[in-house]
C-alpha cells in the first residue's frame, strides 16, 4: 500500500467483515490488515449487527447470504449509524435484483465471488463519482446461463423435476446440462 492511499483510508482504518465462510474470511482479513485496515472480521448478521451498532466502522465487506439471516440487514443498520460508510457487497449469486436491492439500502458497491482483496480495495477506495471499468474477463453467455442454471437448482434444494418446472426446460435436457462441466 502506497502513501496516497494510505491518505485517502484517512485515520480511521477500521473495517467490518461479515462473511460465513471461514477460510474466505480468514484470507481476506489478511490480506485488507496488510493493505492498512483495522480488520474485525464476524460470521452472522447478529455479531455484524453489533458491532455495526456500537462502533460503526467507515468500511465494511458483507456477504449477502450468511447463515443466520440476510447480508443487507447489518448493510442497512450500518448505513443508518454511519451514512458515510462505504460498504461493499459480497455474493456468490450474482443477480441484478440482489445488485438493485444492496444499492438502494446503502451498498456502495456489490462484487460477486469470488472477488479478490484488490478488487474489494478498490471498490472500498473508489470515489462516489467513478465509474468502474468493464471487466477485463467477463463471463460467457454460455457460462452466465450455466450460472443461473446452477443458482435456481440450489435453490431448488438439488430437485431436477422442480428446476426444470421452474426454467421451463425438459428434465432430462436439464439433467445433461447438470452433468456437463462448466463453460469457460
Amino acid at each position: 500500500m502506497n502513501d496516497d492511499t494510505l491518505a485517502e483510508i484517512g485515520d480511521d482504518r477500521a473495517l467490518l467483515l461479515v462473511d460465513d465462510d471461514e477460510p474466505f474470511l480468514r484470507r481476506l482479513a489478511r490480506a485488507m490488515e496488510k493493505r492498512g485496515f483495522e480488520v474485525t472480521a464476524v460470521q452472522t448478521v447478529k455479531e455484524g449487527k453489533a458491532f455495526a451498532d456500537q462502533t460503526p466502522p467507515p468500511f465494511a465487506v458483507v456477504d449477502l447470504r450468511l447463515e443466520d439471516g440476510n447480508g443487507l440487514d447489518v448493510v442497512e443498520l450500518l448505513r443508518e449509524r454511519r451514512p458515510d460508510a462505504k460498504i461493499v457487497v459480497l455474493t456468490g449469486y450474482g443477480a441484478i435484483a440482489t445488485a438493485v436491492a444492496a444499492v438502494k439500502i446503502g451498498a456502495t458497491d456489490y462484487l460477486s465471488k469470488p472477488a479478490d482483496a484488490n478488487d474489494i480495495e478498490a471498490a472500498l477506495l473508489s470515489k462516489v463519482d467513478d465509474k468502474p471499468p468493464p471487466p477485463e474477463n467477463p463471463m460467457s453467455a454460455d457460462r452466465v446461463r450455466w450460472e443461473h442454471i446452477q443458482r435456481v437448482f440450489e435453490l431448488c434444494d438439488r430437485n431436477v423435476s422442480e428446476t426444470a418446472r421452474r426454467l421451463n426446460m425438459h428434465r432430462r435436457t436439464l439433467q445433461r446440462i447438470l452433468a456437463k462441466r462448466s463453460p469457460r
